[in-house]
């Protein structure tokens, strides 16, 4: 039996952009939660529910930007369930954002309910597939979008999909926060996929540095990816299907 894989995707991804991941590793189990459906920062146990992978199964996690967090935070919580972890281009701990926009906070629910009344009033529906066609422009050396026109208006023009964003943004600051206090830690196996090119590449000497540190921490190997911004599973999905192989 195959050990399975689980993917986070990061902030305002679809479970259909990892399908290139899936396709490249045929011979694994692999799971990507659709954080449309479920959060990303769910608890782990939420998670495993969601991939339909039962209590007790050693799992190996790829954690793609937000996503990466979120995968930090099992594997050091929850060391004994991992197995082995990829982390592609994941915010670092250090992004750990400002405590008053913090989930609960006065100013968060403020901004949750202005969001709201955008989406009351339609704009996610007008403005949604111009978001994601600026994701996929900026975020990705390749720029194809492996989305359909009916999928990309479906998700992105939802009247609840910037509040969604939203949560997700201000949940990995906390996650961000929690595992920066849990580090350095781990002993899992771990592998960083950094991408530095395309847009990637203002800032790349600092955000290297910043994952080779964490890289550091985990007692992980860092594989720095010139040919690829931040969208990886878009511009390089063979890196992360070699990094899954070992």
């Amino acid at each position: 039996m195959t050990m399975p894989w689980i993917v986070l995707p990061g902030m305002a991804e679809t479970a259909e952009e990892f399908a290139r991941v899936v396709e490249l590793l045929p011979e694994c189990e692999l799971h990507v939660i659709d954080p449309w459906q479920t959060p990303v920062n769910a608890d782990p146990d939420v998670l495993r529910a969601a991939a339909g992978v039962p209590d007790g199964v050693p799992v190996g996690l790829i954690g793609h930007s937000i996503g990466g967090l979120a995968a930090l935070r099992w594997t050091l919580t929850r060391p004994g369930e991992v197995a082995r972890l990829v982390l592609v281009d994941s915010t670092l701990p250090s992004e750990s954002g400002q405590r008053w926009l913090y989930p609960g906070t006065g100013a968060e629910r403020v901004i949750r309910v202005m969001l709201g009344f955008y989406g009351r009033i339609g704009l996610p529906r007008l403005v949604g597939p111009l978001v994601r066609r600026s994701m996929v422009r900026v975020g990705s050396i390749a720029k194809r979008d492996p989305l359909s026109k009916a999928t990309i208006r479906q998700r992105y023009g939802d009247s609840r999909s910037w509040q969604r964003f939203w949560a997700e943004l201000a949940a990995s600051w906390t996650t961000a926060a929690e595992v920066g206090k849990l580090l350095p830690g781990s002993g899992v196996p771990a592998v960083l996929l950094v991408a530095t090119g395309g847009s990637s590449r203002s800032g790349a000497d600092t955000w290297l540095a910043g994952q080779r540190e964490l890289a550091t921490a985990l007692s992980g190997t860092v594989e720095v990816l010139t040919d690829s911004a931040h969208l990886v599973h878009i511009d390089r999905p063979d890196a992360i299907a070699a990094a899954v192989r070992g």
